[in-house]
């Protein structure tokens, strides 16, 4: 385990998944934790009692990302609980599963607000408490998915949503690498988490880049996703900056 002792980390869209994963990861690794949800708040009390048994300080915020409001508003939250902000890992996504001529405008407005804008607000009104002026950065970690470089069917409006927040999370960091912030992207591969199950064609899809797998035929899971992120948020990755790392066990490297 890589330690964050003595750090803060806000994870968006925590209550299970990818998010879950991550913010149990963090904990366990030292940090205390500021977790989001919106409407699992039922879960989201389940993550934040087990980061307090691991001795973490942990609160949980209810906040719809897609609302400028509420991303200002959680930011104030950190600042004023915690006093500071070491890792930022934007994970929260949604916007359902559409073929891409048959998205409406609202389907994309909606989509483009919670996976991309909401970085960019987080980005912004959490840059005072992740500026740094010692030697020790800070973190920001987007967490992207094979849909911003691949077509998956039914995928099309989230992944577009995918590939323009690679671009943000390299923007982002040309402007706040000075600041003394790292920001790079993790993008994972196919998870099988609950937001899947919503796919028609999720065993297809789950069987089809299981054979594709290099390393023994596994797809990755929510805490293979969430040892990358650690890695991210750690000391270790401080020579890391405006980059996507793929941990999807070597399926995308193949033609």
């Amino acid at each position: 385990m890589i330690p964050l002792p003595g750090t803060v980390a806000l994870v968006t869209g925590s209550s299970r998944g990818i998010g879950r994963a991550t913010t149990l990861c963090l904990a366990r690794a030292g940090a205390d934790v500021c977790i989001t949800y919106l409407n699992s708040a039922r879960n989201a009390r389940d993550v934040a009692d087990e980061a307090q048994r691991l001795g973490r300080r942990a609160i949980a915020v209810k906040a719809d990302l897609s609302e400028p409001d509420d991303v200002a508003e959680l930011c104030a939250i950190v600042d004023r609980e915690f006093g500071r902000l070491d890792v930022l890992v934007s994970n929260a996504a949604g916007g359902g599963f559409h073929a891409a001529l048959e998205t409406t405008p609202a389907q994309f407005g909606y989509a483009m607000r919670l996976n991309v804008l909401a970085t960019l607000l987080l980005a912004q009104h959490a840059r005072p408490l992740l500026r740094r002026t010692s030697l020790a950065r800070s973190k920001v970690v987007t967490v992207s998915s094979l849909g911003g470089s691949r077509a998956i069917p039914r995928y099309g409006l989230i992944g577009s949503t995918k590939g323009a927040l690679e671009s943000l999370t390299r923007h982002l960091a040309l402007e706040m690498g000075p600041d003394g912030v790292n920001v790079n992207c993790v993008c994972a591969g196919v998870v099988d988490t609950g937001a899947l199950s919503a796919l028609p064609e999720r065993q297809a899809v789950l069987e089809s880049r299981r054979q594709r797998s290099l390393v023994g035929g596994v797809n990755p899971t929510p805490e293979d996703v969430a040892g990358v992120i650690l890695f991210m948020a750690s000391p270790l990755a401080d020579r890391i900056q405006g980059q996507t790392i793929v941990v999807d066990g070597g399926g995308a490297i193949q033609v």
